[in-house]
């Protein structure tokens, strides 16, 4: 196996290893706050690729200076905005997230998702 590759694109790595934490977490804790959590997680691990992608080493961000107009000078501003979107888009998924987590607290008292459904399914009964 060459690891020559995978040194040289550490921060990818880095990004798809808590990209798996945050969906491992997301599917294996039945606890309603972990599982937030985890979408934070795998979010974070999004937008650090992201970046990544758009980073070019030697180039400045795409504010022209001193005159220099050439393409060549700047870094993608795509990605970038992207990653401004997506972080507002997240924190305003979160904050849903755990206010509908509050009001499932306030109704079944208990933040595990196995304990609500079973109540959900006694209440239908």
């Amino acid at each position: 196996m060459n690891f020559a590759n995978l040194l040289d694109n550490y921060e990818e790595a880095v990004a798809m290893i808590l990209f798996v934490i945050g969906f491992s977490n997301l599917l294996l804790q039945p606890n309603l706050i972990k599982k937030i959590i985890g979408m934070n997680i795998m979010d974070t691990a999004i937008y650090l690729f992201l970046a990544l992608k758009g980073y070019i080493e030697g180039h400045k961000a795409p504010i022209v200076t001193d005159g220099v107009q050439s393409v060549d000078a700047y870094i993608n501003p795509i990605p970038s905005g992207l990653v401004l979107t997506g972080i507002v888009v997240s924190v305003s998924v979160s904050a849903l997230m755990l206010s509908l987590t509050i009001r499932l607290y306030r109704r079944y008292h208990t933040l595990n998702l196995d304990e609500i459904s079973t109540q959900i399914k006694k209440e239908g009964m």
